[in-house]
């Protein structure tokens, strides 16, 4: 590598010289990470050292120092960073002069195309602006002279600090909030698929914050680890400049894998995992800092009353007893006195439970010492630790911190050795809002809150904990999780029959969602294999709680009343089973009077009826509900659901969840198609029923063409770039049903997809016996029963190649 100290063009800005030399420093692979940004500082201070002498030789200023500051001024200069400087001076030059300065300064920065956040000031001017705006304060806590007069800056950089020190009561509740109104709008960063490595919680701004706190002499961040995870998210920012061109900070996924190859990692998942694991560090040292912020203010806020109450001593610390070795002290759980964690091996599960179901955080330093001192539970694991684990798991929402502190110092990894497989594990589909391990927590957090409704909450606690972990191993992850649960369950001390109940739960925790929303419950063979794969009536019940948790910890997109209605339904008809009861219907399942009035209307009328409900009219309490109900019957005749489904596209209606089925009116009326929509406005308020039904008689009779208008309303789509989503796939489903072929379509939701696959259905020649529609945020999951038009299921060639008709049609 060439020496930067030999190369004399860098001072030279006439004839391109830094910018030669800052082009061959991005480009040498050899020199990566820390030691280029500083490099690059380095670069960058003898260029503007070369501009300030010249421009200062020129004008005649004297005093006068230009400062690096934010991260310019700490020398962290990624390859597209924004030059952040103060030209300082001491108020004796004359305005023109000074302007001057600036501008031989200023000009050829911007003229390299170099971003640049510059203002000039006097030490007072600057002292005053620091006072008014926090996040200039923030930026000179970092000054670093560049040239000129020194001594002028280490006087500033003398008063900045004290001032900050003597402010920290007010400074850093500011600097606190500023840091929670930023989580809030970026999100953290740990739990997102395209993070910001600066805005986000547990980013780049929240480690600087940290600096800043730690100047103040208030209270310091827990250090270990996090030199390094600032360096992780730095360097993922650099390699993100040099291979996108910019100055960004958002690690979209179009990016992720290039990324991951300019940083020696095997993948975009690998990345990500790099990146939440550091964003992890940050913010769990932020909490720890915050928290020990806040206690230190308020016993600087109490001591002067205190005081004056008590004499010049204030009292001894209050220690209340939490459980045995566990106290509280000062809003923390902490060890007692007389707690021996090297004598003691359930004292860290017994700390965690304590703690949690007091709903107080942990002190870092308790949780340091047992991670240091603890021993190793014995295997099987003896029954207060198992105890322990449960109330700790049931505590709810307090849990979490209470978990994620144990987890910072290992200790988790420790209890359970799979842990660290999925620790920090990322999920691509958008439907889950957690990585796989947080994921995890908040299904116990959730099911927490269930445990009421079943017989063993502690069984119900440990598979929800356990459900995913074979996300970390190849293979289908219920599958591999099985085995490992068993395991698990094992070593914490469960008998063989608990173990295996377990096991069941984490092998079949997707089997009631997925037969439920893509799979005909009045077919015998769907019950009975459902019945067949829980096994009793306990190990249902403790499903249908996991099922529900399990939803509800994925992410808003994943449970609704509507899933949680037909789940509902399925565990009804499979406990009939289980039971020995004939496989009844449940009431539940019966035509609502409204359904046979439209569908005795539909007969009447001999075309399609309508009825949009609304939340308020169903009773629907469902914060999470999306869309309203549209029932829509309609005489038995082809074309139905294309015909429907492209009238709603055209509508601009979503459709989230559907159920098609032929319903058999007493009295010899005939056959009606009872069509159950959950639909949602893309935007704008919903149509008016009339409408919809004047637009489907219109498609049913032919006069409205819905291809051509469709393909109209998508030609007029602005096309976005971005990420092409995986083509839609179309498989044949055996072994589910014996009176249909089950067609099941996996494709990304889009206008108009339903129709098209009722379209392609139509031309194949076959009947819809029923069809099940999911939506799951960018992805729709339709299940589809059809026969031949005898009403019997297609022979095997028959149905593969009706499957590549729609496939082909989608795609």
């Amino acid at each position: 590598m060439t020496s930067l100290d030999d190369t004399t063009e860098q001072a030279d800005p006439g004839h391109g010289g830094y910018a030669a030399a800052r082009l061959r420093l991005l480009q040498q692979e050899s020199q990566p990470g820390p030691s280029r940004r500083s490099a690059l500082a380095r670069l960058t201070d003898q260029w503007l050292t070369g501009l300030f002498a010249a421009a200062a030789r020129d004008t005649g200023v004297r005093g006068a120092v230009l400062v690096a500051v934010g991260g310019y001024g700490r020398a962290e200069l990624s390859p597209r960073s924004d030059l952040d400087l103060l030209l300082l001076h001491d108020g004796k030059a004359a305005p023109g002069d000074l302007a001057a300065l600036a501008d031989r300064l200023w000009y050829p920065v911007w003229d390299l195309g170099l971003a640049l956040d510059h203002s000039v000031r006097t030490p007072a001017q600057a002292r005053k602006t620091a006072a008014e705006d926090l996040k200039v304060h923030l930026g000179l806590l970092d000054a670093r002279p560049v040239a000129g007069d020194l001594g002028l800056l280490a006087g500033l950089r003398t008063t900045v600090l004290a001032d900050w020190r003597n402010q920290a009561p007010k400074r850093l509740p500011e600097l606190h909030a500023l840091c929670r109104d930023r989580a809030e709008r970026a999100g953290e960063l740990r739990f997102l698929l395209e993070p910001d490595l600066k805005e986000a919680r547990g980013g780049l701004r929240d480690a600087t914050a940290l600096r800043a706190v730690a100047a103040s002499w208030l209270a310091d961040a827990p250090r270990e680890g996090l030199a390094e995870a600032r360096r992780v998210l730095l360097d993922t920012r650099d390699a993100l400049h040099l291979i996108t061109g910019r100055a960004t900070d958002r690690l979209a996924l179009q990016e992720q894998d290039q990324v991951a190859a300019a940083l020696d990692l095997p993948g975009a998942d690998a990345l990500l995992r790099s990146v939440y694991e550091a964003a992890g560090v940050i913010g769990y040292a932020g909490d720890v800092t915050w928290r020990e912020v806040g206690r230190v203010l308020r016993a600087r806020s109490a001591r002067p009353r205190l005081r004056g109450l008590l004499g010049t001593r204030g009292p001894a610390t209050e220690r209340a007893p939490l459980a045995e070795g566990v106290v509280e002290q000062d809003g923390e759980a902490v060890l007692a006195l007389a707690a021996k964690p090297e004598r003691d091996a359930v004292l860290p599960l017994r700390f965690a439970a304590a703690a949690a179901q007091a709903g107080l955080p942990v002190s870092p330093h308790a949780v340091r010492r047992l991670a240091a001192q603890a021993r190793a539970l014995p295997v099987p694991w003896p029954a207060e630790a198992r105890e322990q684990l449960v109330t700790l798991l049931g505590a709810g929402e307090p849990m979490v911190a209470v978990w994620e502190a144990l987890e910072a110092e290992g200790l988790i990894t420790r209890l359970l050795p799979d842990w660290d497989r999925v620790r920090f594990r990322p999920q691509r589909n958008p439907v889950h809002t957690w990585t796989v391990d947080r994921h995890l927590v908040e299904t116990a957090v959730r099911a927490a809150a269930l445990t009421r409704r079943v017989g063993r909450p502690d069984l119900l606690l440990v598979a929800a904990l356990l459900h995913d972990i074979g996300k970390g191993w190849p293979g289908d992850h219920s599958v591999v999780g099985e085995t490992i649960a068993r395991d698990a369950a094992a070593r914490m001390g469960f008998d063989k029959d608990d173990a295996a109940v377990v096991a069941t739960l984490v092998r079949h925790h997707l089997l009631l969602i997925d037969t439920a929303t893509r799979r005909d419950l009045d077919d015998p063979v769907t019950v009975r294999t459902v019945a067949d794969a829980v096994g009793s009536a306990g190990a249902l019940e403790l499903l249908h709680a996991l099922t529900e948790a399990d939803a509800l910890a994925t992410g808003p997109a994943a449970w609704s009343s509507w899933r949680g209605s037909l789940v509902a339904d399925l565990v009804k008809r499979v406990a009939a089973v289980l039971s020995g009861a004939p496989a009844a219907a449940p009431d539940a399942d019966a035509p609502s009077a409204e359904q046979e009035r439209l569908a005795v209307e539909a007969v009447r009328t001999g075309g399609p009826v309508l009825a949009l409900r609304t939340r308020a009219e169903t009773r629907s309490e469902e914060p999470d509900e999306v869309g309203v109900e549209l029932l829509i019957a309609v005489p038995d005749q082809p074309g139905v659901l294309p015909a429907a489904a492209g009238v709603l596209a055209l509508h601009r209606l979503t459709v989230r969840a559907a159920d098609l089925r032929t319903v058999e009116l007493p009295d010899a009326l005939g056959e009606v198609l009872a069509l159950r929509w959950r639909v949602a406005a893309e935007y704008g308020s919903l149509p008016q029923a009339a409408r919809l039904r004047a637009d489907l008689v219109r498609a049913l009779d032919g006069s409205l063409d819905v291809p051509a208008k469709l393909a109209e309303r998508e030609a007029a789509y602005r096309r976005r770039r971005g990420m092409l989503p995986p083509p839609p796939r179309v498989a044949v489903v055996p072994g589910v049903s014996s009176q249909a072929t089950v067609l099941e379509v996996r494709a990304p939701d889009a206008v108009g997809l339903l129709h098209r696959i009722g379209l392609a259905l139509e031309g194949g020649g076959v009947r819809v016996r029923s069809a099940h529609v999911s939506t799951l945020g960018a992805n729709a999951v339709d299940t589809l029963y059809v026969t031949d038009a005898k009403g019997a299921p297609l022979p095997p060639d028959e149905a593969a190649a009706l499957a590549h008709t729609v496939e082909s049609a989608l795609s």
